[in-house]
């Protein structure tokens, strides 16, 4: 175990095995003791045409999670609406709810405190819309591209019961005592930190407090072989997550 995920920086992940209560099989964990954004070296500094790095943070955004804990702008968007605005999304419903509802002097209402100076916050290789059709990009960042979805096609072939990163929170909770008193926020973002240090930090804060959602798969064990299933697709979820780290660490003028 600890050699097929040595060589992941992405986050710093552990494996840990679970006893089974009132006749249940034993399990093993995967556990992420990362926090804060990942890395995303060249997609976030880089001087690559926007287009290219916007490509690549979308496929990351869309794919990440099938096997870290993480979340991205939406989620984070989702939480701050509901926290401040009572889940709308326009300002003039936000101004009005922080009025009605929190108690806001209309004349306190900070401009940068509603959902559009929020989503004009965003870096442009944040949104979607710039991001080059395959066609448009290099040969090469196709390639690390298509590494990426072919690995998450293995992991996405795997049966949940008999896959090392299926996280299934009834599950968690049957195995891990005092869990669902955790914050169910993940430990890692994909949300640049720069642009969004103070929405991050109240998203945060329920997870420094209690604990975040930082299981990033559980599985039981329900007879002896399916120790090696378990170990197969711990692997391909080492792949893939080598085929995103690659795609962040890849030298753009090399391309």
């Amino acid at each position: 175990m600890l050699e097929i995920l040595a060589p992941i920086e992405l986050a710093d992940l552990r494996t840990t095995v679970l006893k089974g209560e009132e006749g249940d099989p034993p399990a093993i964990a995967i556990v992420c003791d990362s926090m804060g954004q990942i890395d995303l070296g060249w997609i976030e500094t880089g001087d690559a045409p926007i287009a290219w790095r916007a490509a690549v943070y979308q496929e990351l955004e869309q794919t990440l999670g099938i096997v870290l804990p993480i979340f991205g702008y939406d989620h984070l968007f989702d939480e701050i609406s509901m926290y401040y605005w009572d889940g709308e999304t326009d300002d003039e419903a936000a101004r009005r709810c922080m009025i009605e509802y929190h108690g806001v002097d209309e004349g306190e209402i900070d401009e940068q405190s509603l959902p559009s100076t929020m989503n004009a916050r965003r870096p442009d290789w944040m949104i979607a819309a710039n991001a080059a059709q395959p066609a448009q990009l290099p040969s090469g960042l196709r390639q690390k591209l298509r590494s990426l979805r072919r690995a998450r096609r293995a992991l996405k072939g795997l049966q949940p019961d008999r896959n090392a990163w299926h996280c299934d929170i009834d599950l968690v909770y049957q195995y891990v005592p005092g869990f669902e008193e955790a914050s169910s926020v993940p430990p890692l973002t994909l949300v640049p930190s720069e642009q969004f240090a103070r929405e991050l930090d109240d998203v945060g804060r329920s997870g420094m407090e209690m604990g975040f959602m930082d299981i990033a798969g559980l599985c039981p064990l329900t007879d002896p072989g399916r120790i090696d299933d378990w170990l197969t697709s711990l692997r391909l979820g080492a792949e893939f997550l080598l085929a995103a780290q690659n795609l962040i660490e890849l030298d753009p003028t090399k391309l």
